[in-house]
């Protein structure tokens, strides 16, 4: 059978067999690996040599499978797991033995202490056989903690070199590492329970000694230990928050530090937030006078009652302390109207507090709060200033300025002496016909301070109060005697005109109104102007008389009379001048001298040319410009060698004559 193949068939292997592990054929002694016999095959079976026919006769002459078969004589031998080795290591990691433990200190230096008694903890190390030796922390000791004595091995014996095995603990004997002795008061539940179990009888628990300092130390903190740190009652932020959020207690307070070199009475608001008990104090405007702007004088925070007050445990170098450390916070049953408060040493006092707070104390705290507290509003004395004298730096307008203000500032210029001396200050205005620009000149007065000169370079005006977007800009029909041109913020009044404006507008009265037109004349005869104009409506007026019928020559008499009268004709420092009269012919009256300011003679020969001598200085008046010679009328200028047109009037040439006109005593 063992040469057939291993095919579906030919063997007679067990085909319900479910464990096909392969038995160990090794044995770790000493820790080397050693070859055996396996107790058992595959899957735990019994092997085949432990059947009957493989145990020999007695007598050596073959084998009986009845008389040495075991199995039907005792039954089948029961054989016990066995059990996987693991090495030392393997078997007790991560397994400490822990010890409590103290050593003495001695502290030669100290006026106060002699020694002191420190606690430790001895860890032993099942998996290497290590030890080490840690102190647990104390706060605030002033020396440091930690790890005493690094893990390792710890000689028991020198001599012998014997290291410490966990057999060697105990509780209440010493051991002694590296100079230390350490006394082994207690162990903890695992240590207990291995010791025990391996065989070893613990001694009694021992108690650890005081440290005489440590002793000391916690009666002071008992001492300034408050009743509510003791018996701590339990607070719900989150509830306090959820029913609180929003709303905040006003109260009008004041800091009256007038007792104080430099203090004043100065008004502040203060807000206590109910949802986590802070404060904040806000200041007002009118404490911004002359100060430095602060939004905040205390920001958002939990104000202590006695800020100074600090525990003995709290060290002196730390500037801020927290909530341990605070004692007492304000609360809102000590805002009471009319007492006083501490804020980090300043005194407010409580004035009044808003509808809310007072709503809140009845309701919440069962408290009313007083009615508003009255300051005595004395009036505030300005302090005199005292002006100090000229030192001869500078101008005394710029020494003055210095003493005003911390940054000096420039003097003022004197307004209305500004203003008064303004009024005699004289512009030409010119207007552009050809493109619309207007040009101001200024002209200048002798002894006045003020120098003449361009004031507006030609450029368009806009008409005051015009959308930008669409600009409209001065025209010809704007300019007038009487009318104010706003140019630039500059107001100008138009007080005269030239006699081309007056011209201009006569011949475009489409584009003039007859105010404008009006205006201009009357401040033309008013200086003595227009007379060529005043003559040819004379002389139309005794033609209408000449047309009239006899029985009304009297009544237009008068009336001619009266339209005549305050004008004279001819030269201005003459006392009469002759008026044009009609012929004796034609029956016309002739006015009398002694009746009327306007005189006149009657000519024979009925000349139509009565033509009067206008003198320089008329003219330049009329025309209200330095240039007189350029802006000067052509109609004026008439030379004296130049022949006259039939009815009288001067021909215009092209060669320009003398500045006078005058007419010829022959026309």
């Amino acid at each position: 059978m063992e040469g057939l193949p291993k095919l579906p068939g030919n063997d007679f292997a067990n085909r319900l067999r479910q464990k096909h592990h392969v038995p160990q054929s090794f044995q770790y002694i000493n820790g080397y690996p050693i070859p055996v016999r396996p107790e058992c095959g595959l899957g735990g079976e019994r092997l085949n040599e432990d059947s009957i026919q493989f145990c020999p006769e007695s007598n050596g002459g073959g084998n009986n499978t009845v008389l040495y078969d075991p199995i039907l004589t005792y039954g089948r031998v029961r054989h016990l797991p066995v059990k996987p080795y693991r090495p030392h290591f393997v078997l007790y990691d991560q397994k400490t033995l822990k010890f409590n433990a103290f050593f003495r200190q001695a502290v030669p230096e100290s006026a106060t202490e002699t020694f002191r008694i420190r606690y430790v903890h001895i860890l032993y190390f099942l998996e290497d056989d290590t030890m080490t030796v840690l102190e647990p922390t104390i706060e605030n000791c002033g020396y440091p903690q930690g790890r005493l004595v690094r893990r390792g091995k710890k000689l028991k014996n020198a001599d012998r070199e014997e290291f410490y095995h966990w057999k060697d603990l105990n509780i209440g004997i010493d051991v002694e590492m590296h100079g230390y002795v350490f006394h082994i008061t207690d162990c903890d539940a695992y240590t207990k329970e291995f010791l025990l179990s391996n065989g070893i009888e613990l001694n009694e628990i021992e108690l650890l000694p005081p440290d005489p300092a440590m002793n000391e130390r916690s009666i002071c903190q008992r001492q300034t230990f408050r009743h509510h740190k003791m018996y701590p009652v339990p607070d719900d932020k989150l509830r306090k928050y959820l029913e609180y959020q929003g709303k905040v207690l006003h109260f009008d307070c004041v800091l009256d530090e007038r007792d104080r070199e430099g203090g004043e009475l100065m008004t502040y608001k203060l807000f206590y937030y109910l949802e986590d008990d802070t404060v904040s104090i806000k200041e007002l405007k009118e404490n911004q006078e002359g100060r430095d702007y602060f939004p905040m004088l205390l920001r958002k925070q939990k104000l202590p009652k006695n800020w100074k007050e600090n525990p003995v445990s709290h060290p002196s170098i730390f500037l801020e302390k927290s909530d341990a450390e605070v004692s007492e916070y304000y609360s809102p049953k000590d805002l009471i109207v009319g007492t006083t408060i501490f804020v980090y040493g300043r005194k407010f006092l409580l004035l009044d507090c808003d509808g809310f707070t007072r709503c809140y104390y009845e309701k919440a705290l069962k408290l009313i709060q007083p009615d508003r507290v009255r300051l005595d509003s004395s009036p505030k004395r300005a302090p005199r200033l005292e002006v100090p004298t000229y030192l001869g730096l500078g101008t005394p307008e710029d020494s003055i300025a210095s003493h005003h203000s911390l940054v000096p500032k420039s003097p003022k210029k004197d307004v209305i002496t500004y203003l008064v001396n303004d009024k005699i200050r004289k512009f030409v205005l010119s207007l552009s016909l050809a493109d619309g620009t207007i040009t101001i000149m200024e002209t200048s007065i002798d002894n006045s301070g003020i120098r003449g000169g361009r004031f507006l370079s030609p450029r368009k005006v806009w008409l005051p109060g015009c959308n930008p977007d669409e600009p409209e800009y001065y025209t010809a029909k704007d300019f007038y005697i009487g009318a104010t041109v706003v140019v630039f913020a500059h107001r100008f009044k138009i007080v005269s005109a030239d006699l081309y404006v007056y011209r201009y507008m006569q011949a475009h009265p489409e584009i003039f109104s007859s105010m404008a037109i009006d205006s201009v004349r009357n401040y033309l005869l008013s200086e003595g102007h227009l007379k060529d104009d005043l003559r040819a409506a004379t002389a139309e007026e005794y033609q209408k008389l000449d047309a009239t019928p006899p029985n009304d020559e009297t009544t237009n008499q008068d009336e001619v009379q009266k339209r005549l009268a305050g004008f004279e004709i001819g030269d201005p420092k003459a006392a009469t001048s002759p008026l044009p009269v009609a012929s004796p012919a034609r029956g016309s009256p002739v006015p009398h001298a002694t009746d009327t300011t306007v005189h006149g003679t009657f000519d024979s020969t009925g000349h139509p040319c009565p033509h009067p001598i206008i003198p320089d200085e008329e003219l330049r008046k009329a025309y209200h410009t330095n240039e007189p010679d350029e802006l000067a009328i052509q109609a004026y200028r008439v030379p004296e060698d130049q022949p006259f047109s039939p009815q009288g009037s001067p021909t215009h040439g092209a060669k320009k004559g003398p500045k006078t006109v005058r007419f010829q005593d022959d026309c």
